[in-house]
């Protein structure tokens, strides 16, 4: 079974120092490939780093709203020339936020920065991964505006209704989904899983963040995690033997806030939405694997789908 992690931040300085273990880590767990997303200036040069070290790495270039007002007067052209000696990368992460943090960022200039990366996007026939908290109603709106996006838009960690969907599909949106979709009430989440294009579905784990709801004995945790630290003098363990929580019936609550997500914990997220999905996990893996093949279509990429390699640039197809 292989799967593809549509939405991670590898580079995040959280992780970057232990990125080469925890690739292997997700590799042997059968992720193939990892769309790492930049954020800002200060990490752009990192995702093509990893990229070019990396043969399973996708790099996104990308300015998050986040940082928006951290921007350099030079910020766009900058972005353009990773896009010109990176032909493999997408556009991202980009957005809008009106959420907790977000309300610190002037919402035009999230608005203005968000546009000029959408329309760089759809100039250069790239994919491009959106952030969206609380602002789903003006994402729709420019996306009308600005659209259609046949090279494709990913709404990561979507969290919108599911009324929306029928419209951002229209667009050529698709939707990927993380370990927040099972902090969602199950019948709501449901409910927009339905209302999803079996052709438009996308996982992903958002790492270092997102850790997924679910029993500790199966999940992977980053060695080093200072989030533990507590954890393990109050419990006198190694993070190693920190599944041995779940034991005395212990889940992922036990954890504290802000705990890291390892990039092999997808398959924790494949579960979940199998299930609610009422679908076996390996042909919803499969099926998952083809969906990123028409998207990242015009990206010089190889992707194994079922046993063989299926190499696609500008549009072409062929089994090697």
């Amino acid at each position: 079974m292989k799967l593809f992690d549509a939405h991670c931040h590898l580079q995040d300085p959280r992780i970057f120092s232990k990125a080469s273990q925890l690739i292997a880590m997700a590799l042997d767990s059968g992720v193939v490939r990892f769309a790492v997303n930049g954020v800002s200036e200060n990490d752009w040069h990192l995702v093509k780093q990893m990229s070019e070290s990396y043969s399973s790495i996708i790099p996104c270039f990308g300015l998050h709203p986040w940082y928006v007002a951290e921007r350099t007067p030079n910020w766009l052209d900058t972005l353009k020339q990773f896009f010109e000696t990176t032909p493999s990368a997408a556009v991202g992460e980009i957005g809008l936020d009106k959420g907790s943090r977000g309300r610190e960022i002037h919402f035009m200039d999230q608005v203005e920065v968000f546009e000029q990366q959408l329309n760089l996007a759809k100039e250069l026939g790239r994919p491009a991964s959106i952030h969206c908290v609380h602002a789903f109603g003006d994402l729709l709106q420019i996306m009308q505006r600005m659209g259609p996006f046949p090279a494709g838009i990913i709404l990561h960690s979507y969290m919108g209704s599911a009324e929306m969907v029928p419209e951002f599909a229209k667009l050529g949106s698709y939707f990927s989904f993380s370990g927040f979709l099972m902090a969602m009430e199950a019948r709501k989440a449901k409910r927009i899983l339905k209302m999803v294009p079996s052709e438009r579905f996308l996982l992903e784990t958002d790492a270092p963040d997102a850790f997924p709801k679910s029993k500790l004995d199966s999940l992977r945790l980053v060695e080093g995690d200072s989030s533990l630290k507590e954890l393990q003098v109050r419990e006198s363990i190694s993070i190693s033997n920190i599944a041995t929580l779940s034991c005395t019936g212990r889940d992922v609550s036990a954890l504290p806030q802000g705990t890291l997500n390892h990039p092999a914990n997808i398959l924790h997220v494949l579960s979940y939405i199998a299930s609610l999905m009422e679908m076996n996990k390996e042909e919803l893996a499969e099926e998952l694997l083809w969906q990123l093949a028409s998207l990242y279509v015009r990206l010089d990429l190889r992707l194994p789908i079922s046993g063989v390699a299926l190499h696609l640039e500008l549009g072409t197809q062929r089994a090697l």
